[in-house]
């Protein structure tokens, strides 16, 4: 273990530059080309096995060890986000209205410099590890489920996974079994009314005043029909209604997303959703689309593995709290990976100490602390050396 460290230490530096290099060149989801072939590239030369547009984007590379044994998977994921980038830094983003603004340039780099870590130690290791490089994360339907689909994880005993946390002091270590993110899907509605002049409401059938009832409406579904001991979001991000000043629209739009952790929730949103939309247009003689689009399921870690990196992150070097947090509402396809195998996913502190507050993520001015992929790296091989050794 102390010669791992020891590596990472080394490679730390490499870590950085292979961070800033991905940052300057972000690709978007169902866009990657680049990304995933430096990825590959890498492995290669490292002697490892390799497989290219794994669900049709993703790399998946193979280290075998002196020995055989179990298999431990470590997923990164690579792609970025249509934003433009406003931080003023050297490796600031070169393509305009792309950014890395969740750190999966981070991830990445944090599995490559474990990956030549690991591999110098490779003969003392007992059992194989799987680098899973996954892309399009951040847009459903991701690219998680095809990765699976095209045998990513086929041999694989347990699954550990990291995500970069920005609003979490570098050093800390979020940690939960059960639920620790949410449900994420989408909602889309038309509601279809009959336009007209302004000055006469009587003759038309008013989609802004029908819209803006239901998303009030919607809110009621939260704080009356959801049983309180559980939980659920429901946020109308989007509502158009392009009309000129003095006409009444015959038509809004709307979209948003519901979060959730039970079934039985997810299942009652999207049946009611509907049944408050149908109410809500119908008096008024309008018509409506509706369309529920399930996205990524929650992500529930495995009690067992999520003691196991609790307990051995408490000797991480750079790691100085393990902390139980309470479940998050965003989502992650990193569920798929654990409804197939057991295994983990874990938050890694990266918000700067001279930081009083950290820009969100998705923000056009996120950044991280580089130290953190250090502490990620360790604790990803500690995790991996550790169950392969106990396992064998």
């Amino acid at each position: 273990m102390e010669k791992l460290f020891t590596l990472l230490d080394h490679n730390f530096d490499e870590m950085v530059a292979i961070r800033r290099h991905l940052h300057e060149y972000p690709e978007l989801s169902f866009e990657e080309v680049e990304t995933p072939a430096y990825i590959a590239a890498f492995h290669r030369a490292l002697g490892h096995d390799v497989r290219e547009q794994v669900g049709e984007r993703g790399v998946v590379a193979t280290l075998r060890g002196g020995k055989p044994g179990k298999t431990v998977a470590l997923r990164a994921d690579f792609d970025a986000l249509a934003i433009q980038e406003e931080n003023e830094i050297p490796y600031r983003s070169k393509i305009d209205g792309k950014m890395h603004a969740c750190g999966h340039d981070g991830h990445t780099a944090t599995l490559l410099g474990l990956a030549k870590a690991l591999n110098a130690i490779k003969d003392e290791i007992t059992g194989s590890v799987v680098f899973i490089h996954q892309h399009a994360e951040e847009i459903a339907p991701g690219g998680a489920k095809p990765m699976i689909e095209d045998g990513c994880l086929d041999g694989v005993d347990v699954i550990f996974g990291t995500h970069l946390w920005a609003p979490t002091p570098i050093g800390d270590l979020l940690v939960r079994d059960g639920a620790i993110m949410a449900a994420a899907d989408k909602v889309e509605i038309t509601i279809q009314g009959k336009g007209g002049h302004g000055a006469e409401p009587h003759h038309s059938i008013d989609a802004v005043v029908l819209g803006s009832q239901f998303v009030v409406n919607a809110q009621q579904l939260i704080s009356r029909r959801i049983d309180p001991l559980k939980s659920a979001v429901l946020t109308l991000g989007h509502f158009e209604a392009i009309n000129p000043f003095n006409v009444i629209a015959d038509r809004v739009v709307l979209a948003g997303t519901v979060r959730t952790f039970d079934e039985q929730v997810r299942q009652q949103m999207e049946d009611e959703l509907e049944s408050v939309l149908k109410a809500t247009c119908q008096p008024f003689g309008a018509s409506y689309n509706y369309r529920y689009t399930r996205g990524y399921p929650p992500v529930y870690n495995h009690v067992e593995d999520t003691a196991f990196i609790a307990q051995l992150a408490n000797d991480v070097p750079g790691v100085e709290n393990v902390i139980t947090c309470p479940p998050f509402m965003i989502g992650e396809d990193f569920g798929y990976y654990l409804e197939k195998v057991p295994g983990t996913f874990f938050f890694t502190g990266a918000k700067k100490p001279e930081w009083e507050e950290a820009y969100p993520h998705h923000h056009a001015r996120f950044d991280f602390d580089e130290r953190a992929m250090l502490i990620a790296a360790k604790t990803l091989g500690k995790a991996t050396l550790q169950y392969l050794q106990k396992n064998k």
